[in-house]
């Protein structure tokens, strides 16, 4: 070893002499990882290394270490969330029971959302202008309520609300906001149609100027521009934020109609004080769904319904009385993209809900674990579910991705919040494609987790009071709405491609992407064969490896897949190459974001002030990073970053801490803090868990 070091250090002493042999490059490289085998070469710059961390000991339980890292998950909105839970816990009358027809649950729906508003005096629109962490914090609490209840006030104060305030001008904000907060405006947001719903640029719904009343006419040309799936349309809603092209007569080419784009316009559909239906409105009901029935979602056919010029959301397009456009946007594109990135804040919401419901999934799964037993030694008692290895393998990873995915999406608020005060155009395309990535990745696991979860409480994870169906049904469509998860995951692969090149040509990287500078040079760099036979629980989980691990992947699968694009594009032009590469495209955006999300646990568990706390937190952390890298061992395999013993040894270690994370679940989950209304699960209480339910069949 201090053979090799010398032989760098001179190395490095004659580099300025000329050009240094490949041998001893080669050499001072191998020795830099045996000295220091996690973050930059010392000749590179980059952030400091972070701390090893040893081979812990037995992290300890107890309720003192709950409250901790309940106090450490515990956001500075924790109030705004506990006064939403007392106020529907003191009424009766506003929960959601189990059984309810479609009719009736949607009533309920809007009452408790009405109760909330001027009961509770919660004034969610001026929480979304004011400060958006306290808004994204009631939302999750009313989530837990009802998960058609978070959806609704989203659709009323993220969609409708979102689309005057961010759409819009002062005007609109000065006639609208007041109604919309006290929910005298009960509205829709109907962008998605029949034939389109991803493509918004290939919307049909039309809104012609005619300069002769100085009014929009807002048309359904055919069946297939019928607004779709709007939520608040088939019952409650009293206007409508309508998404159509601008047409403006005789100002396109040779006379004809000039098309400016997707615009955003808004359309009263119902009378303010009769309710009644408007002229040349049709409004029909998309029925009984999967899920989310207290959710009244319409369609909307519009014949030739003329609204005031004034009722175009003009903040990035104005049509002034004598009908010319103007805007502070060049083009079409940019218009659209501008008109889009306003609208992120609905990503943001469900990212951040759909962690609560994963935690309050692992957190039914956990406790019944905990407290069901079956089988064991002979002449023993029967051991609890969770004893087993197979359902520690089954549970613990999943917790410890419900800790990852709290500390990516607190992080996510925190940059829209920033994004929402300062207009930073870099911070803005940070949460733009931040946002997409995030609510796709963690929805699709979510997804897959209740599932799991249910199956994991067997024959009583199929009761529906215990939970697990509505919890599945009502979060499914989390994966498609306000944006497709395979489409998100292009935007984010683009996105990297984007940055890829900007890397190349010396361009500055984005705050979230700045890692692919250092990993890049990594990558194009052979493994070294010493680190990649390492095993020692203390390499395996320091922090710094485990990132080395994640980023690695990503750099390589960017690298390849723009080889591959610029390959297939000389013959197959580049939205085929794009398809041929699709799946490869897909896998780096979701190894991106599983970067993202753990470099965010690593600070955060960095940033945990207690000592016991912090330690729990770290146990956690090593989990989630270690199982993903197992889960995806073949990659690394494939190109010698990690050798057979140390695939082994990551294998061995990944199942060695979800026993020890098993050892503390009760703590973890109960860390959550989630009351009974939101657990709303005879298996899934802190006590008397089998006396709730035989007492809820009747006995």
């Amino acid at each position: 070893m201090a053979s090799a070091s010398r032989s760098a250090g001179a190395g490095a002493g004659n580099a300025g002499d000329g050009e240094e042999p490949p041998a001893m490059r080669r050499l001072r490289r191998l020795a830099l990882h045996l000295l220091r085998p996690s973050g930059p070469p010392a000749d590179q710059a980059g952030p400091p290394p972070l701390a090893l961390a040893a081979c812990a000991r037995r992290v300890e339980g107890g309720a003192d270490v709950a409250a901790a890292l309940a106090a450490y998950l515990r956001g500075r909105h924790r109030a705004a969330q506990v006064r939403v839970f007392e106020f529907f816990q003191a009424r009766p009358d506003l929960q959601t029971p189990v059984e309810l027809p479609t009719a009736a649950h949607r009533e309920l729906c809007f009452r408790q959302l009405r109760a909330l508003v001027r009961e509770a005096g919660v004034r969610p629109l001026s929480l979304m202008a004011a400060d958006p962490a306290e808004y994204f914090a009631v939302m999750e609490a009313a989530g837990g309520v009802d998960i058609s209840l978070g959806v609704k006030l989203g659709v009323q104060y993220s969609l409708w609300g979102g689309s005057i305030i961010n759409l819009g001008t002062k005007k609109h904000r000065d006639k609208f906001f007041d109604g919309i907060d006290n929910l005298d405006y009960p509205g829709c947001f109907a962008m998605t149609e029949l034939h389109h719903g991803s493509n918004v640029q290939a919307l049909q719904t039309t809104a012609t100027f005619d300069p002769v009343t100085d009014e929009f006419i807002i048309d359904t040309p055919n069946d297939g521009a019928i607004k779709w799936w709007i939520g608040n349309a088939a019952v409650h809603g009293k206007f409508a934020t309508v998404f159509a092209r601008l047409i403006l007569p005789l100002q396109g080419k040779g006379g004809n109609p000039a098309d400016m784009g997707i615009h955003a316009f808004i359309v009263p559909i119902r009378d303010l004080d009769t309710h009644a239906v408007l002229p040349g409105i049709e409004i029909n009901d998309c029925g009984h769904k999967i899920g989310l029935n207290g959710v009244d979602n319409g369609a909307l056919r519009f014949r030739s319904v003329r609204i005031p010029r004034d009722n175009l959301l003009n903040r990035f397009g104005e049509v002034s009385r004598d009908g010319k456009y103007t805007s502070s946007l060049p083009t079409i594109n940019k218009r659209f993209a501008a008109t889009l990135g306003e609208l992120v804040g609905g990503r943001v919401g469900i990212a951040y809900s759909s962690v609560g419901i994963l935690k309050v999934a692992v957190t039914i799964a956990v406790r019944y674990a905990l407290l069901r037993q079956q089988f064991g030694p002979p002449k023993q008692p029967e051991i609890r579910v969770l004893d087993y290895q197979s359902h520690q393998h089954k549970l613990m990873p999943m917790l410890a991705s419900s800790y990852a995915f709290h500390f990516a999406t607190v992080y996510l608020i925190d940059k829209y919040s920033e994004m929402k005060k300062t207009n930073d155009e870099d911070v803005i395309a940070d949460v733009h494609v931040l946002s997409s990535g995030l609510k796709a990745y963690i929805t699709s696991y979510t997804a897959k987790s209740i599932s799991i979860c249910r199956e994991s409480c067997g024959g009583h994870g199929y009761a529906a009071v215990n939970h697990f169906g509505a919890l599945r049904n009502d979060h499914d469509i989390f994966q498609t709405f306000e944006g497709d998860n395979t489409v998100l995951l292009q935007q984010v692969a683009g996105d990297l491609l984007k940055q890829y090149q900007e890397k190349f040509k010396g361009g500055t990287l984005s705050a979230t992407w700045n890692y692919l500078r250092d990993s890049m040079s990594t990558y194009l760099s052979q493994p070294n064969p010493v680190t990649a036979r390492w095993e020692g629980g203390d390499h395996l989980r320091d922090p710094n490896f485990q990132l080395d691990a994640f980023r690695y992947r990503t750099s390589r699968l960017l690298h390849s897949v723009a080889a591959r694009l610029q390959k297939h594009s000389k013959t197959l032009g580049g939205f085929g190459a794009w398809n041929r590469c699709l799946n490869h495209l897909l896998t780096l955006a979701e190894s991106h974001i599983e970067s993202v999300i753990l470099a965010k646990f690593i600070e955060s568990v960095k940033s945990c002030p207690d000592d016991k706390t912090r330690e729990a937190l770290k146990l956690v952390c090593d989990l989630y990073a270690l199982d993903r890298i197992w889960k995806d061992i073949g990659t690394y395999r494939n190109v010698d970053y990690v050798a057979p013993n140390k695939a082994k040894a990551i294998h061995k270690l990944t199942d060695y801490l979800s026993y020890q994370v098993r050892l503390v679940a009760r703590e973890l989950v109960d860390a959550f803090d989630l009351p009974d209304l939101v657990i709303r699960a005879p298996i899934g209480m802190q006590s008397e868990a089998y006396a709730q339910y035989t007492q809820y069949v009747g006995f």
